[in-house]
C-alpha cells in the first residue's frame, strides 16, 4: 500500500482542522442551549472594552515569562538559541495550537522552528519535552494549594475526585519511568548506527540538563507564576460578569480545567476547558451562565493573544531574513 502523497496529506490535515473547530462550536452550542440567554447576554455584558484589554495586555505580559522559561529549559539541554529565536518558536507555538491542523500543532510548529535555528536538533526535542513536564508540575502544584487552602470548604462531591486526579498524575509518572527504564535495553537491542546516534544526542541532551537542576526549579517556578497570573487574569474577568469566588477556588478549578482542555477533542480545547470549568465551579455555587460567560470572554484573550503570537512570530522571521541579507 503506497503512502498519502503529501497533498492528500495536507488536505486530511485541514480536514481535522475543521473537525475540531466544529466539535469546538459544538459544545458551545450545547452549553448555550442549556444555560439562560438572558443571564449569559448580561453577564457578558458587565465586561468593559477596557477591562478586556487590560486582561489581553497583562496575558501577553505573562506570555514573555512563559518564553524566557521555554529558552532556559532547552538551552540547559544544549540547544544554544538566542533569545529572539525562542521567542519566535515560543509565538510560533501559541499560534499552531490553535490554527494548526494537528493534534500537536503547537508542539510541531515551536519544535519546527527550534530545529531549523539550532545545530542540536536533539536538544530542541529534549528540552521541549522537560519544558512540557514543568508546564504539569505547575498545573499540578496550583491544584494542590487550592487543596491545601480548600480542606473545609471544598465539597464532598469533588474531594474524591480531586484526589484521584493528583495519586493519577504520580501514579502516571512513576510507570512511564518504570517503563523506560525496564524497556531500555530491549528497545535499543538491534537498532541500526543512526538510531544509537540519535539516541545518544538525546541522552547527551538529558544528562546536560540534568546537570543544571537549578535551572529546573527556575522554569518550574517561572511556570507556576505564570499559570498563576492567568488564574488570577480568569478571577478578575470573572469578577466583571459578577461571579465572584474565593481566590482558591479557582486555584483549585481552573488547573484541573485546563487539564481536561488537553484532551484532543476540540481545537486548543475550546469548549471542553468551558464545560469542565462549569462542572468544577458548580458544587461552590457558582452560577453557570456567569461561568460560562467568563470561559467565553477568556477563550477571547486566548484566541487574541494567539493572533498576536502568530504576527509576532512573523515579525520575528522577517527580521531574522533581513537581518541575514547582505
Amino acid at each position: 500500500m503506497s503512502a498519502a502523497s503529501p497533498t492528500e496529506k495536507s488536505r486530511r490535515g485541514w480536514i481535522f482542522l475543521l473537525l475540531r473547530w466544529l466539535t469546538a462550536f459544538a459544545i458551545l452550542a450545547l452549553l448555550l442551549h442549556f444555560f439562560p440567554m438572558a443571564q449569559l447576554r448580561d453577564a457578558l455584558s458587565r465586561v468593559p472594552q477596557t477591562r478586556f484589554l487590560a486582561v489581553l495586555l497583562i496575558y501577553l505580559v505573562a506570555l514573555t515569562g512563559g518564553i524566557t522559561k521555554w529558552h532556559v529549559v532547552v538551552n540547559s539541554a544544549g540547544a544554544k538559541l538566542s533569545f529572539a529565536a525562542s521567542a519566535q518558536c515560543y509565538t510560533s507555538g501559541l499560534f499552531g495550537a490553535l490554527f494548526l491542523p494537528s493534534i500537536i500543532g503547537g508542539d510541531v510548529a515551536r519544535l519546527a522552528v527550534g530545529i531549523s535555528r539550532s545545530a542540536r536538533p536533539a536538544a530542541v526535542i529534549t528540552g521541549n519535552v522537560a519544558d512540557r513536564f514543568l508546564d504539569v508540575a505547575a498545573q499540578l502544584t496550583l491544584v494542590s494549594l487550592g487543596l491545601i487552602l480548600l480542606p473545609g470548604s471544598l465539597p464532598a462531591a469533588l474531594q474524591a475526585p480531586a484526589r484521584h486526579v493528583l495519586v493519577a498524575g504520580a501514579a502516571v509518572a512513576v510507570v512511564v519511568l518504570s517503563v523506560v527504564l525496564i524497556l531500555r535495553r530491549p528497545l535499543l537491542r538491534g537498532r541500526s548506527i543512526r538510531f544509537r546516534r540519535r539516541l545518544a544526542q538525546i541522552r547527551h541532551a538529558i544528562c546536560s540538563i540534568s546537570r543544571h537542576p537549578h535551572r529546573l526549579v527556575f522554569g518550574w517556578l517561572l511556570g507556576t507564576s505564570v499559570q498563576g497570573t492567568y488564574i488570577l487574569l480568569t478571577a478578575l474577568v470573572g469578577i466583571s460578569c459578577g461571579l465572584v469566588l474565593p481566590l482558591r477556588v479557582w486555584l483549585f478549578a481552573w488547573p484541573l480545567a485546563k487539564m481536561a482542555a488537553v484532551m484532543p477533542i476540540t481545537q486548543g480545547g475550546i469548549g471542553v476547558r468551558e464545560a469542565a470549568l462549569v462542572l468544577l465551579l458548580a458544587p461552590f455555587g457558582a452560577p453557570a451562565a456567569r461561568v460560562l460567560a467568563t470561559g467565553i470572554v477568556w477563550e477571547g484573550v486566548i484566541i487574541a493573544g494567539g493572533l498576536l503570537a502568530g504576527l509576532t512570530a512573523l515579525l520575528l522571521r522577517r527580521a531574522e531574513t533581513d537581518s541575514n541579507q547582505p
